[in-house]
């Protein structure tokens, strides 16, 4: 019987923490979450079957309070931005996770970092990586270091940057890292042997390269994708003009990946990078029934999509350069400067349907008003780096805390009642749209608040220059979600009659 441990994972929040999380607690551990906000983690189906601390990494006395009485630790933390001293951020964090794991006798930390060549001078975001993982290898903890390439999996960055080059561009020019070899690895092969590194016995203190039974080119995995998803092969010709700066520049406007997360993708593709050795086998098994090929992994992928089960996404991936503040109360407001758009209208629909609507809103569903305004916008962002409209949803109708929508973040979410996003595009301030259900003695009414902190005078004119807009886009979003609301309405009604 395998022996049940107090597990704590950092970065639970993310696209494999969140699928490990669950995995953790079907094998009968005990997991232990650090989160920033505990509210990120409110809607997920596990929540109640964990402990959620709030901290902040960067915080020694945080990652204390989280070390103690822990086992094993898993660090599935990593910096996403393009730019700054991020090298230096990630070091400190790890060392406050070293230190404070070491003091409360944790038996293990397991680590994902990336495969990487030991001969080339490798990108940033790869060094750092690295560095990482051999500061946690000289802690005097025991430490499993797993080294993975590029994860596919429904919802992974890099299968969806695979998706969308491959659908969106009949031809493509391509950098020459296209022509690179790498060994991709399913998202439910690193599931698996992150689960093993937790459990395996022994004080093992030593980096493991993982990967795929595929070593393919860059090139013939878009292709790849292609015959998966029914589309025809695409020619592809490698040009030495483009540099990791621009190929990232094009990535961000023909996908949905912002330059902020493709740059390190982009960076790690400068490389051949594939697994070195196999040593993993004689302490992780593979999986019963080997390790899941390429072309399986994209016919998964695509399955989930199809069906709606997309479990985690990148999508909620946290950018360190969008803003990140929570709406203040109003009585905070006080002397400062804020512009705020307010609709109101009252509505015969009923409040379960209206929610609905207010909840499926963006992504393939829309914004309800002005489809070309929404657009420009989103791809105006798009042009100054930021995240654009392309990010969409990672379900058409249900939110969660903390995850991505378009170009927002759900802020706060009270079901039936309130929806708060955060604005994530670049702009000169910080902005929140909420949408409101509400039943005033049954006067059903729905309510929508635009709310606008600028900065600076640049700002202001930002806000000022969107006012003649304002009627055609905040006035025709409340109208639209008022009428489908309405309409869901007399369709349930008449099919009851």
């Amino acid at each position: 019987m395998q022996e049940q441990r107090s597990v704590l994972v950092l970065g639970g929040t993310g696209y494999i923490g969140g699928r490990l999380v669950p995995r953790l607690l079907e094998h009968g551990h005990r997991v232990r979450v650090l989160a920033r906000s505990a509210g990120k983690l409110a809607e997920v189906p596990w929540r109640e079957d964990v402990e959620v601390v709030e901290g902040d990494l960067l915080s020694p006395a945080d990652v204390a309070a989280a070390c103690a009485g822990i086992d094993v630790v898993v660090y599935l933390v990593h910096s996403l931005s393009a730019s700054g001293s991020f090298e230096q951020t990630e070091l400190q964090t790890a060392g406050n996770v070293a230190r404070a794991a070491r003091a409360a006798g944790v038996q293990r930390i397991v680590y994902l970092g990336g495969l990487h060549p030991d001969s080339a001078e490798l990108s940033r975001h790869l060094a750092s990586r690295k560095a990482v993982g051999d500061l946690f290898l000289a802690s005097g903890v025991p430490t499993i270091a797993l080294q993975a390439g590029i994860v596919i999996g429904s919802g992974s960055a890099s299968f969806e940057m695979i998706r969308h080059l491959t659908e969106v561009l009949p031809y493509m020019p391509a950098p020459r890292w296209v022509r690179n070899k790498v060994q991709p690895i399913a998202v439910r092969d690193v599931l698996h042997y992150l689960l093993g590194a937790v459990e395996v016995a022994g004080a093992i203190n030593r980096t493991f390269d993982i990967g795929g039974p595929d070593v393919l080119r860059y090139g013939q995995m878009m292709n790849g994708y292609a015959v998966e998803a029914g589309l025809p092969q695409r020619p592809i010709a490698a040009l030495p003009v483009f540099t990791p700066w621009l190929a990232s520049q094009w990535v961000n406007l023909v996908t949905p990946i912002p330059r902020r997360l493709a740059v390190p993708i982009i960076e790690s593709l400068q490389y051949d990078c594939v697994v070195r050795e196999h040593d993993i086998d004689a302490l992780i098994p593979p999986p019963p029934g080997g390790l899941t090929g390429y072309r399986q992994a994209v016919r998964l992928a695509l399955a989930k999509m199809r069906a709606g089960e997309v479990e985690t996404s990148w999508h909620g991936a946290s950018l360190d350069d969008a803003p990140a503040d929570a709406l203040p109360s109003d009585p905070d407001w006080a002397g400062h400067t804020v512009f705020i758009d307010e609709k109101s209208r009252e509505t015969s629909a009923g409040i379960d349907d209206l929610w609905s609507v207010i909840e499926g809103i963006g992504g393939e569903n829309g914004w309800y008003s002005f489809p070309l305004a929404w657009a420009v916008r989103g791809w105006l962002d798009k042009l100054v780096g930021g995240v654009g409209l392309s990010r969409g949803r990672r379900d058409t109708a249900r939110l969660q805390t903390g995850e991505a929508l378009d170009f927002w973040r759900v802020e706060h979410i009270e079901r039936g009642r309130r929806l708060r996003l955060r604005a994530e595009m670049r702009m000169p301030g910080r902005g929140w749209l909420e949408l409101e259900t509400a039943d005033d003695g049954g006067r059903r009414r729905y309510r929508q608040r635009a709310v606008y902190f600028p900065q600076g005078l640049a700002g202001r004119l930002y806000w000022y220059a969107l006012v003649p807009f304002h009627g055609a886009i905040f006035s025709g979003m409340a109208n639209r979600i008022v009428l489908e609301a309405e309409a869901r309405t007399r369709r349930r009604t008449e099919h009851r009659s």
